[in-house]
């Protein structure tokens, strides 16, 4: 007994010991001050937070030598907790992880839903093709439960069952707050069997977060008018709090309502523009935003993110992403079950409390797509040990998707670099760019390229809102992802404050467009009428666009404008955090409006556990001293606050908003300087950074004016004189000079690459990429010998053009219908064989947002009929002095490659479908465009 009594001492002190070393190295200031005994606060007392708590089990674990359970993550409040956990793990036993392989690959699947409508008609086309597929597969106690498409269709007509035995109607809205397993999953798609709408909330992490969890969760259910809330079983208690805050809110179980059903359940005959699901973001609070998603909004995303990942049957997705985010809702589980990708899923506490778990799974079921934020690929490279990886294969992970967060380039290597001996390839590496309003997923790069890393001057981004390239690393650099081009279907475009579209590598608003966004958000008008910009949407974030590609800055929200000049607060946050004494990522920088001085103070709230006044005026130096460093610019006001002050989501983001809510209000202490002080500090600075945006924005505006004055003027000598010369190498050598000197007067740089490629004389079909109305004059300036450039009919007519272009011995032809106007592609053929250089765009049109079409046939079977070559040429930049749908035009630099003749192996439609390919494959690697594979039925 007297033993027992002393090893339980020990084991007690070793705790206790192991916590408070933790806490003194995450803050060592706090060395002569930590008092803490086995029933301080884990999260007040030792400071710990969910990371945190991560390490200290890791610690325990490999002190003691015991597999503590998962739910100890969570459930841990004093170190007395982890005491007891310990000896309830001591006297269950260790049962050692099971590391073996057990895949889920499974047989292809021949089709897809395509024409399904809704979610409930995809999950009725698996029924009807594979009925007993496996679709997902958790763990329960260390044994596989599998759900097949029968499993699920049957558990949601039960539940459908039991909604509608309580009154549940189609549009009414279900609240479901269930943890990751088969009870959400047919919860989910009962709601939908019964014609209601889903609304995932998360249940509570810890019993610490109770208070603030039941405001935010009465918020949302109060907002979405929730019928019904469905929770698990030892909820109850929660439960019946969030009853007595929500009017009308009924709670249930899934076992109540399976038990309440009645008879057989058909399902609701929904329309595809139903609401399918209310996705209410992570920190709604006082004005919760459900953002509305119907059918055909969430199938148009699922469908263009596996275009874009080009998913198959044959992959297998594994995931541990909660079920209450779009991520992990939409794009694993929903994903998966349209692809009828097998999916292997487990609860988000898992991968917290050994986050190894993550990549075991992939390495058992042989996964092939996963997805996780930045911080997640952050905690494996940080707190997996070496000794947790023996035996580990990552090989078969084609796809590992980074998003939900900004994405650091620096985690993508350290990432790469670690696991590349377990079989990880960096070119698996998606950062990508998605927000809820577009369901999930909006901007993925090119499968299998890798991350895509931008370095650019974060001075000229401050000052002029220009994405400048640098070369070197020095302290002026910072590197950001390209999170690569609109999914299919979808368009983006940046803007600046006046709503005008921007040129590429100038930062501003990003907006979008496209099938998979949002209506609005649930009876929140003011903040739908907020998101909308005629057809675009504002997405909150800024960005540039490169190469086509998306490039996120910041967001709109968060951006402090100060004098003139914006503010970023993540790299002050993430330097401050740094500071001895400040409790790493529990720092707000924000801007509050001065009504005095017309524009906004920057404002940072750290988090510390110091209180001696010397400490912390040391602490308020330092900060300053780093505001200056990063900013140029002293802050206006630093408030140390105690610990859990900084508000954050429920996934762990800084709610800057809400912080400046609650220091506008006097919630926090506000250190106000001087007025006088803060008007003589912001003269300079507010004068002379106004002063370069006006001068900017008339420049850009003086320049596009020049440019069309330019334009119209050479145009009014050129176009004469085209018309009346009598010989059509003078005429072209007139369009040739005038074009050349336009580029020159502009001050437009032009780079001809391959010139020695085009034939002087013979006859030879010529081919490029369409981009801008400026692409023709590009042309022209580089071709000296004369061309004729095969242009729709309805130009012929015209009373400007058809003249010029009728001179110039274009042909015109029936909008590239080649299978309509034979004569036309006899016609073209003959120019071809006949000796004349002929200029296609076979794209047949031109498109404002990037990307490189596929090309209609006629320019290829016209070089295949006449056994002339085609000559491939790439233009670059064009786009961005003038875009499709815009008449102002930008500075910008245009280079055109044109590459080695292309000669058809034959004069059959075969030989013109493969030099087809052979011209998109050299275009799309030179052109910079993104693209896909000539593949599929050829197009007229």
């Amino acid at each position: 007994m007297q033993s027992r009594e002393t090893s339980d001492l020990e084991l007690a002190r070793s705790v206790l010991d192991a916590t408070r070393e933790l806490a003194l190295e995450l803050h060592p200031h706090r060395r002569r001050s930590l008092r803490v005994s086995l029933d301080s606060s884990i999260d007040r007392d030792f400071g710990l937070d969910s990371l945190g708590r991560v390490e200290l089990l890791v610690r325990l674990e490999r002190a003691l030598r015991v597999r503590l359970p998962e739910s100890l993550l969570a459930a841990a409040a004093t170190p007395r907790d982890l005491v007891a956990g310990v000896l309830a793990a001591r006297s269950a036993g260790a049962a050692p992880p099971d590391l073996q392989v057990r895949d889920l690959v499974l047989g292809p699947v021949a089709s897809a839903p395509d024409e399904a409508p809704t979610l409930i008609d995809v999950l009725e086309w698996h029924c009807r093709e594979h009925l007993d597929r496996t679709h997902i597969v958790f763990e329960r106690e260390g044994v596989d439960v599998e759900l097949s498409y029968r499993e699920l269709r049957d558990g949601a007509a039960e539940i459908a069952g039991g909604l509608r035995a309580r009154n549940v109607e189609p549009g009414h809205s279900v609240a479901i707050m269930l943890p990751t397993g088969r009870e959400f999953f047919v919860a989910f798609f009962g709601a939908l069997w019964a014609g209601a709408v889903p609304v995932p909330i998360y249940p509570p992490f810890r019993a610490a977060q109770l208070e603030d969890h039941l405001r935010r969760q009465a918020g949302i259910l109060s907002n979405a008018q929730a019928r019904l809330l469905v929770v698990p079983s030892e909820a109850h208690a929660v439960a019946q709090l969030l009853r007595a805050q929500v009017s009308g809110l009924r709670v249930e179980t899934v076992a109540g309502l399976v038990a309440g059903a009645r008879g057989e359940t058909k399902p609701h005959s929904a329309r595809s523009d139903e609401t399918a699901l209310l996705q209410y973001t992570s920190g709604s609070t006082g004005q919760p935003k459900g953002v509305v998603l119907s059918h055909a909004n969430l199938l148009a995303n699922i469908r263009a993110m596996g275009a874009a990942l080009e998913v198959t049957s044959s992959d297998v997705f594994v995931s541990w992403l909660p079920l209450y985010h779009d991520m992990g809702l939409i794009g694993a589980w929903l994903g998966s079950l349209y692809h009828s990708v097998p999916a292997a899923i487990s609860p988000p506490l898992r991968f917290l409390s050994r986050p190894e778990s993550w990549l075991w799974a992939i390495h058992r079921r042989r996964g092939t797509v996963s997805a996780a934020p930045n911080f997640a690929y952050e905690l494996c490279v940080r707190r997996i040990e070496e000794a947790a990886l023996t035996g580990l294969d990552l090989s078969s992970w084609r796809i590992a998707v980074n998003g939900s967060e900004p994405v650091s380039p620096e985690t993508l290597r350290r990432f790469a670099e670690r696991f590349a001996r377990y079989g990880f390839r960096r070119e698996a590496l998606m950062p990508v760019y998605g927000l809820a309003e577009c369901a999930v997923g909006l901007a993925f790069p090119p499968v299998g390229r890798g991350p895509s890393i931008d370095r650019i001057s974060r001075a000229a981004l401050a000052r002029s809102g220009v994405a400048a390239p640098v070369e070197d690393d020095g302290a002026d650099a910072i590197e950001l992802p390209s999170c690569g081009s609109p999914l299919p279907g979808h368009e983006i475009r940046v803007v600046d404050t006046a709503g005008r579209e921007v040129a590429e590598r100038r930062e501003g608003r990003l907006q979008f467009r496209g099938p998979s966004a949002t209506r609005g958000y649930f009876r929140n008008e003011s903040q739908t009428r907020a998101l909308f910009a005629g057809d675009w949407l504002e997405s909150g974030d800024l960005a540039y666009l490169a190469g086509g590609e998306v490039h996120i800055t910041g967001r709109t929200k968060d951006m402090i404008i100060r004098a003139g000049r914006n503010i970023y607060p993540h790299e002050l946050e993430d330097a401050v955090g740094d500071l001895p004494g400040i409790r790493k990522g529990c720092i707000a920088v924000f801007g509050s409006f001065d009504r005095e001085t017309r524009t906004e103070r920057i404002i940072v709230l750290a988090e510390t556990r110091e209180t001696d006044p010397g400490v912390r005026d040391a602490l308020r130096r330092r900060i300053d001293e780093i505001a200056v460093l990063l900013l140029e610019v002293p802050a206006d006001d630093v408030v140390l606050a105690p610990p859990h002050t900084v508000l954050k989501t429920s996934s762990g983001k800084i709610r800057r908003s809400a912080c400046r809510e609650l220091y506008e209000e006097g919630g926090l202490p506000a250190r106000q300087r001087a007025l006088a002080v803060q008007i003589a500090r912001l003269a300079l600075t507010g004068v002379l950074e106004r002063g370069r945006v006006a001068w900017r924005r008339a420049g850009e505006l003086g320049y596009s004016v020049a440019w069309w004055v330019l334009l119209v003027s050479i145009a009014a000598i050129a176009w004469p004189l085209v018309v009346v010369l009598p010989r059509q190498p003078w005429r072209w050598t007139v369009l040739h000079l005038a074009s050349r000197a336009f580029l020159r007067l502009t001050a437009t740089p032009f780079r001809v690459e391959g010139a020695e490629n085009l034939p002087e004389r013979g006859g030879a079909v010529l081919v490029a990429n369409h981009a801008s109305y400026f692409d023709g004059l590009a042309l022209a300036a580089a071709l000296r010998r004369p061309a004729r450039f095969v242009a729709k009919r309805e130009l012929e007519r015209q009373y400007i053009a058809g003249p010029f272009l009728r001179q110039l011995g274009a042909l015109f032809v029936e909008r590239f219908e080649f299978d309509r106007g034979v004569s036309d592609a006899e016609r073209i053929a003959a120019a071809a064989h006949g000796g004349d250089l002929v200029v296609f765009f076979p794209e047949g049109t031109l498109f404002r947002e990037p990307g490189l079409r596929p090309f209609h046939l006629g320019a290829f079977i016209a070089a295949a009929g006449a056994s002339t070559p085609v000559l491939p040429a790439a233009l670059r930049g064009t786009r961005s002095i003038l875009r499709g749908d815009q008449w102002f035009a930008r500075r910008g630099k245009v280079e055109l490659r044109i590459g080695a003749p292309l000669w058809p192996k034959g004069s059959d439609w075969a030989s013109a479908l493969e030099l087809r390919a052979r011209a998109y494959s050299w275009i799309l690697a030179a052109s910079g465009e993104t693209g896909s594979a000539m593949a599929g039925p050829p197009t007229a």
